[in-house]
């Protein structure tokens, strides 16, 4: 990484205070503290300087400012990422760009079905400006509560919406941003359809801030759910999963909203560390998949089919029992259970995590094949299997075996990580599914990823940040 002299260091930081001015920027490092470490604490970077802009014109000049000097800029949103790509280096020459004071929501229009949101704006926040004005935003994550738009449009995150309404890719229709030059990119469009030429908009989506700072994006709305039922069916198998998956599609008119898969071990961990849980079904079959099932139209019967669906289930060996969400509380402490298997895992010991993709309907055979040869790296370890099976996305991680050192069982990471990710690949999959690459998976990136796409990738960053001051060490 090219070092920064001390004179030019003094201009810009000089600089760069001048333009955010005064409660626009932290430097102490108490309170630049929470900006150099990653949600999973595993990572603790440094950074001389924290920056607050307030709008676009500010942010525009920071970038210039960077450039001229030659100073590094990690642009970070709510900081919940998850490959360590929104935190600085241990360098501590790397500059944090906060978004946090862009907040604004801009425009709601819900005849266009669209929200302009400034890349500040916490998740939470837009769902609720879609809900008051009679409109839906699908994206919903753990981390609604403080995760920020810009950081979901830079990670293209997903949730566990996305087998109906897709990622972040889907649901945005354009993007402001800050090119690593300094200009302002004014792509706040609402337009379905644009053929004139390359789509900008997309070329930031998942580029996790190193082609430039995504300020603020169009997004894409829909017609809020008005009847929705969910369902707790305890199987015996991924396999069973998947046909009841495609069963359930086909039944209720391809209304299936979230399908997750979870082993019983995971329900286990979540009554162990959080006593108040109740077991929805204490059946002791190994796996659990949870449904949600929904309809724009209130008066849908989407109970009717879920059960006549479930009836069929049963009859056919596919599942063993069913519970469903009989009210709304109900639903919401079915789907709780989900939401908090990963603070469980935290709080039960280490873990070496996996966010990994595969074809949903070769999903069996590589849980089946990938769990034994895992589990015999490390002795004593165990591999906790979960997340979106709708969509082929699983959480493949790695449990720390009871009595071991923490820090000796997460020095085995890599070696790991390059084992499950081979597997992975030899069934036509990802190694990475929404969480991003961030500096943890890039090296990974390199060793697996197809040759001619990254030569344009790397093409592409040099052509855009010739001085590679954007995000510096994050996904190339």
């Amino acid at each position: 990484m090219r070092t920064v002299s001390i004179e030019a260091w003094r201009e810009a930081e000089a600089a760069f205070k001048a333009v955010v001015g005064e409660g626009g920027w932290l430097s102490d490092p108490a309170d630049t503290d929470p900006y150099e470490r990653d949600w999973r604490g595993l990572f603790k970077g440094a950074t001389p300087l924290v920056l607050r802009p307030r709008d676009v014109a500010q942010v525009a000049e920071i970038v210039r400012i960077a450039g001229r000097h030659g100073v590094p800029l990690v642009p970070q949103g709510g900081n919940t990422g998850l490959v360590r790509g929104g935190v600085p280096d241990a360098s501590g020459q790397q500059v944090v760009v906060s978004l946090q004071r862009l907040n604004r929501i801009r425009a709601v229009n819900p005849d266009d079905f669209s929200l302009v949101a400034e890349a500040g704006a916490v998740l939470a926040d837009v769902q609720a400006a879609a809900e008051a004005a009679d409109r839906l935003f699908p994206l919903s994550l753990g981390s609604e509560g403080s995760a920020r738009i810009g950081g979901l449009v830079s990670t293209n995150a997903g949730g566990i919406h996305v087998l109906r309404y897709g990622t972040m890719r889907a649901l945005v229709l354009g993007v402001e941003a800050v090119l690593p030059s300094g200009e302002i990119f004014h792509g706040l469009t609402t337009l379905r359809k644009n053929n004139t030429g390359y789509d900008l908009t997309q070329l930031f989506i998942g580029a996790e801030g190193t082609l430039g700072i995504v300020t603020a994006a169009t997004l894409r709305l829909f017609p809020r759910l008005r009847t929705s039922t969910s369902a707790w069916m305890t199987l015996a198998s991924p396999e069973a999963a998947v046909r009841l998956l495609a069963l359930l599609r086909e039944r209720t008119g391809d209304q299936v909203n979230a399908f997750e898969l979870i082993p019983r071990e995971g329900v286990d961990l979540v009554l162990a560390h959080f006593p108040e849980v109740r077991d929805p079904a204490p059946s002791r079959l190994p796996w659990v998949a949870l449904t949600e099932v929904a309809s724009t139209q209130a008066d849908a019967d989407v109970r009717a089919q879920v059960e006549a669906a479930l009836a069929e289930a049963l009859e056919a060996g596919l599942i063993r029992d069913a519970v469903l969400g009989e009210t709304g509380a109900q639903a919401r402490a079915l789907w709780r259970i989900r939401e908090i298997l990963p603070e469980a895992e935290k709080k039960d010991g280490a873990a070496i995590k996996h966010d990994v993709a595969v074809p949903v309907a070769r999903m069996p055979a590589f849980i089946e094949e990938a769990t034994p040869v895992v589990e015999a790296m490390v002795p004593g370890s165990r591999v906790l299997a979960f997340g979106h099976l709708g969509d082929g996305n699983i959480h493949f991680n790695l449990r720390q075996p009871p009595g071991m050192d923490r820090a000796a069982f997460l020095e085995e990471w890599h070696r790991v990580s390059a084992r499950v990710h081979d597997i992975v690949l030899s069934y036509g999959g990802s190694i990475s599914a929404e969480h991003g690459i961030g500096s943890l998976k890039r090296d990974e990136l390199a060793r697996t990823g197809d040759p001619a796409k990254l030569a344009a990738m790397r093409a592409i960053k040099a052509a855009l940040d010739p001085r590679g001051i954007m995000n510096p060490g994050k996904v190339l």
